[in-house]
């Protein structure tokens, strides 16, 4: 692994670690590390890896970096970016940083290349949350370097539609689509989830574009690629029925059937495993939004008070601004008894700076 590589990793991680937390965050990296399997192994490599006393890495410390960044994808889903992400970073810094610096056989070395490179792809997805676009971007380049020197094409692909996610949220519809593409492109051994998971978002980004015709295509693809992986056995945890209607939704409001769009997000909705909170509070205010599109106010309001149900346990720039624009879109309303009472409520539980003057 070269030095720029590592390098760039610290210097990364170093911009989401504000020094006055280290010492804090040390203590929150540990107590994620103690809800792995084998925690007081983990602990004790992360222990060692920090203090640079390990002079060879084996299989068992890439165990310990997959380990620690499956739990961090659980408090992000759950907990939102701001709480997981400078976690994260100090994971990046203390204990996967001295590990790619450690020699080990070959085939050992290319693995860690490879669970780092995992890791790098959710801290960019992070950033994404809290709205740090361009920190996003340097985390996502640094994961594909990585895929690339590893040979992952697994998270290669992944996080090129992960840059797509990004972009398509930015409304940049044309770098969505060629980021799709690449993705796809770059996965041609797919199995029908991944294959749902990429023609998912290739349909998303199509509809965006105005690319109607192949916006259909490919969710098309997606549904029947779902019915082929379901049909294997439910797997907790990837590309699942409630993420696919989410971009059916997607699709079907960029094309203009609000009353469609509004259909498939309540369908995803019902459909999604309770421990994805951030997602169910994010994807609940845009559902919200679209009802008031098409004049259901009471039902918005109800959709908008069930997101404030979780909002509280949620750290998340992207839900954060969703709550911003709730205010903006029911203070037009506020005569309406519900919408009033949404209101209210909400001024009790957002944090006043995130309330509309």
């Amino acid at each position: 692994m070269s030095h720029n590589t590592v390098d760039g990793i610290i210097d990364l991680g170093k911009l989401d670690m504000d020094p006055s937390r280290r010492s804090v965050l040390g203590v929150g990296l540990f107590s994620v590390a103690l809800t792995v399997p084998e925690w007081p192994d983990v602990v004790g490599r992360m222990e060692a890896a920090q203090k640079g006393t390990r002079t060879r890495i084996g299989m068992s410390d890439v165990r310990t970096v997959s380990a620690m960044t499956e739990q961090l994808s659980s408090m992000d889903d759950q907990f939102g970016g701001r709480t997981a992400r400078p976690l994260a970073a100090a994971f990046l810094v203390n204990t996967v940083a001295p590990f790619l610096r450690t020699d080990g056989p070959e085939d050992v070395c290319k693995a860690m290349m490879s669970a780092a490179s995992d890791l790098c792809y959710l801290t960019g997805y992070m950033a994404v949350d809290e709205r740090l676009h361009s920190l996003a971007q340097r985390y996502y380049l640094k994961a594909l370097e990585l895929a690339g020197a590893s040979e992952d094409h697994l998270t290669f692909c992944t996080t090129l539609r992960g840059m797509s996610v990004q972009a398509v949220d930015l409304n940049q519809g044309q770098m969505a689509m060629r980021l799709a593409d690449a993705a796809a492109a770059s996965s041609p051994q797919a199995g029908p989830r991944m294959r749902a998971f990429l023609a998912g978002q290739q349909a998303h980004s199509a509809a965006q574009v105005g690319d109607r015709r192949s916006a259909l295509m490919y969710l098309q693809e997606a549904e029947v690629a779902m019915d082929k992986a379901e049909s294997r056995g439910k797997v907790f945890g990837s590309y699942d029925p409630a993420a696919l209607n989410y971009h059916t939704s997607q699709v079907r409001f960029e094309m203009g059937d609000v009353n469609g769009a509004v259909a498939a997000m309540q369908e995803s909705d019902r459909l999604r495993y309770s421990v994805y909170r951030r997602t169910r509070v994010k994807e609940r205010a845009i559902l919200a939004e679209r009802q008031l599109s098409v004049g259901h106010l009471e039902a918005a309001c109800q959709t908008w008070g069930l997101a404030l149900d979780d909002y509280p346990q949620v750290n998340s720039g992207r839900i954060d601004k969703r709550m911003t624009d709730m205010f903006t879109f029911v203070r037009p309303h506020i005569r309406n008894h519900e919408a009033q009472a949404l209101y209210e409520r909400a001024r009790q539980i957002v944090r006043p700076e995130l309330i509309p003057a």
